[in-house]
């Protein structure tokens, strides 16, 4: 049976994207630098709709700035993003946490535990891009158990305009091991039903996350270290 010609045009902007980003996390693409339509267009044999398509999703997630009349161009990231986006995680998850706390039942308990003994595998593995998935399930988990929708949505906003920083601080060294011993905490404070505890942990580790992703831009201005981002790729 021959694909639908909506399935093949959502198929390929997928593929669109994932190669853009790719390609910007490598560091194939640097910040600053123009990404073309036309030779997107001809390398996949389409017309430029589903590119453009795939350019503004790529600018909701930080990895584009798209401008009028030039095209797109790969977003330069700040210090000041990365200070702004963890302050932002670290209050909203934190209290989210706080809330779920009270609500996570015996099963759901047992549910983050075998979520983040998966994660340990990935950690071992050095799989960053499945650990950063099945990272976002244990989080969505709390999240949604804290009973607020709205809270729900803007962490969901915001995480999503910042998946470039969040993959660039879980592709440092050490840090997925990091993230798997701090939500064995997590998880033990959740067991006790400690909405303060549970609070403080997620804001110490959002904070910890931008902490290291700022040494680590720092070091990479000054020469003295390579991308963390193109390490998780294996460059």
């Amino acid at each position: 049976m021959r694909r639908k010609p909506l399935e093949r045009h959502q198929t390929l902007r997928e593929k669109i994207l994932e190669t853009i980003r790719e390609s910007i996390l490598k560091g194939t693409l640097k910040p600053g630098e123009k990404v073309a339509e036309p030779e997107l267009a001809e390398r996949f044999g389409i017309s430029r709709t589903p590119i453009r398509e795939a350019f503004r999703q790529l600018e909701s997630e930080g990895y584009l700035t798209v401008i009028p009349r030039k095209g797109a161009v790969v977003t330069e990231l700040s210090e000041r993003d990365v200070t702004e986006f963890y302050a932002i995680k670290s209050i909203l998850e934190g209290y989210a946490a706080r809330r779920a706390a009270g609500k996570l039942s015996d099963r759901d308990i047992e549910r983050l535990e075998q979520i983040n003994d998966k994660l340990a595998q990935l950690a071992e593995e050095g799989d960053v891009k499945t650990f950063f998935k099945v990272h976002g399930e244990f989080h969505d988990m709390f999240i949604e158990a804290a009973g607020n929708e709205k809270l729900a949505d803007l962490i969901r906003q915001v995480g999503m305009k910042f998946n470039r920083l969040r993959i660039a601080s879980l592709s440092l060294p050490g840090r997925m091991q990091i993230s798997v011993e701090e939500h064995k905490k997590l998880i033990e404070a959740f067991r006790n039903h400690d909405g303060e505890a549970a609070d403080h942990l997620v804001s110490k580790t959002a904070e910890l996350g931008g902490r290291l992703l700022l040494e680590s831009m720092k070091e990479q201005q000054s020469g003295r270290a390579h991308s963390p981002m193109a390490e998780a790729y294996d460059l």
